[in-house]
């Protein structure tokens, strides 16, 4: 049975936790549904580090296909010339605007990925995994897939359509050269079972299963009636499948070919975050394909739904297509980032509103974070000069918040760190936020400031150390999600001079109670998140 992801190790007996996204189209600027999925890996990656693991994270661009050539065309420049400006000018500062802490950025057209496909499907071709022959068969350039007839959709005039793109296939013929996908169908039943999880969510395992149980075609490696792509190194007259050149990122990225220690110590990957729409190519042809090599294979390929506006699948061809800007110029960059975790189950189809942004901003970021933040600081400078003063007053009340912060915890670490569910660990600690608010509602401190006797000023101390030590605790948890609006509390707090960087903070310990130092100088800095101003029109 093919190894997964987490079983295998480097030479230093650690592997890196790798995730990857999926590498971009260019044939465009990214949209609202490229930068979900790589926020998602994002905020799973930082999880992973704050729990000291090693962690590798991957996200390029898919440059080759009729796809760019067309869109290349259509603008007057070559495909390299398109992709260079696309890459440059578009997705590379999208990702750095929303603090995208990637290890690497993969382009299909680097040498150090075209020369290793090669001497990848020349193995193949050796192997004799690969033969000869020809093929004709309804296509989306879109997707740059062939389409079963099954598969497709048909117009009031009855054309026959692409079911994503929603515009006609072409009908292709031509010489191809074919990978021998149908002998690995028996394989790859015996690998799902054997690995219930591989696939999630469950709807996209069962889908998959279906389709493999019906059993497999060999898969058309080569095109041959373009040449923007890599070549064929046996018959130049072809190009490589743009989806093999794709998929190879995976493993070229990590050294494939060319530095073995970090590829020992990095492939496969632990999690493909991907859009169910190309699931069959992660879960099926990916898969084979390693396995025809002796590879590992990946320990999960996981299918986000797709975000959806007006009812429509946000995408360029769909017109719905909302750049990231529009929102980060309105509601901030970690706003952004937390809504679409927060207010969407990953895995499902989820639909965009400006009007459900703006009210869970307020809501829950505004109202119930930032207000408890300011309220805190603002209390500690009043009553004690800024300096956190000590607990020496606890009773059930704060014992109830204790036990609260390490149950949100417990339950962000399950559910972000392993189980992939952004939602649930993001609710788990806003929970955790309700629960201090309602606490100080309780609590009174303004009431009890007023009691000047030692008993009193004691549980006043006890209070706002509760409150602020709580605080601490919730900074850890949502510095993957949120990491500017988390170092600006943890600064304010006087964390970063008494405990030093966040993001060498532990998720793990984030539930010790007590680790934010009595004497720390509180501050009340900016508003976390600032009251929203008209929608723009």
């Amino acid at each position: 049975m093919a190894a997964t992801g987490s079983e295998k190790q480097g030479g230093d007996g650690v592997k890196s936790f790798y995730v990857s996204t999926p590498i971009y189209y260019v044939n465009d600027a990214p949209h609202l549904g490229h930068a979900y999925t790589t926020v998602a890996g994002d905020v799973l990656t930082r999880w992973h580090r704050q729990r000291g693991e090693k962690v590798w994270y991957l996200t390029g661009t898919d440059e080759h296909g009729q796809k760019i050539m067309r869109t290349a065309e259509a603008n007057d420049v070559t495909p390299q010339a398109w992709c260079d400006k696309l890459v440059e000018e578009a997705w590379k500062p999208l990702w750095e605007h929303l603090n995208i802490a990637n290890d690497d950025f993969i382009r299909t057209t680097e040498k150090r990925h075209t020369d290793r496909v090669q001497e990848f499907v020349q193995d193949l071709f050796d192997k004799d995994q690969i033969y000869k022959g020809g093929y004709e068969g309804p296509y989306c350039v879109g997707c740059e897939e062939y389409k079963l007839p099954g598969d497709l959709i048909e117009s009031e005039d009855g054309t026959k359509l692409c079911p994503i793109h929603k515009k006609p296939v072409e009908l292709l013929k031509e010489e191809n050269y074919f990978f021998k996908l149908s002998e690995y169908g028996p394989k790859l039943m015996e690998f799902y079972a054997a690995n219930p999880g591989f696939i999630q969510p469950e709807s996209a395992r069962n889908e998959i299963v279906n389709f493999v149980k019906q059993g497999l075609q060999d898969l058309s490696i080569s095109r041959s009636t373009f040449d923007w792509g890599v070549p064929v190194p046996w018959d130049p007259k072809h190009v490589i499948y743009v989806w093999i050149d794709a998929l190879l990122n995976y493993a070229t990225a990590v050294g494939y070919g060319a530095n073995q220690e970090k590829f020992d110590g990095t492939f496969p990957a632990d999690v493909h975050l991907i859009g169910k729409d190309i699931l069959r190519f992660h879960s099926v042809i990916w898969p084979a394909m390693l396995m025809a090599q002796g590879l590992p294979v990946p320990g999960k390929v996981v299918a986000n739904g797709w975000l959806m506006v007006g009812g429509e699948k946000m995408s360029k061809s769909n017109l719905t297509g909302i750049k990231p800007q529009d929102l980060t110029s309105h509601f901030g960059v970690d706003a952004y980032r937390w809504y679409f975790l927060r207010a969407i189950a990953y895995g499902s189809d989820g639909s965009f509103s400006w009007e459900d942004f703006s009210a869970r901003y307020t809501s829950e970021l505004a109202n119930d974070y930032g207000n408890l933040a300011s309220r805190v600081a603002a209390m500690v400078g009043k009553y004690f000069g800024g300096a956190l003063p000590e607990a020496t007053a606890s009773g059930d009340a704060e014992r109830a918040v204790q036990e609260g912060l390490a149950r949100a915890v417990a339950a962000a670490d399950l559910k972000i760190g392993e189980e992939l569910d952004f939602q649930g660990g993001i609710l788990a600690v806003f929970d955790f936020v309700k629960q201090v608010n309602g606490y100080i509602t309780e609590q009174e401190p303004w009431k009890v400031a007023k009691d000047e006797s030692p008993e009193g000023q004691a549980r006043l101390a006890t209070i706002l150390y509760t409150a602020a030590e709580s605080l601490r605790g919730v900074a850890v948890l949502l510095n993957a999600v949120m990491p500017d609006t988390s170092q600006k509390l943890w600064e304010s707090l006087g964390a970063e001079a008494s405990l030093g960087a966040l993001a060498d903070q532990r998720v793990g310990d984030a539930g010790d109670w007590g680790r934010l130092p009595v004497g720390s100088t509180v501050t009340k800095g900016a508003v976390l998140f600032p009251r929203l101003e008209e929608k723009p029109a």
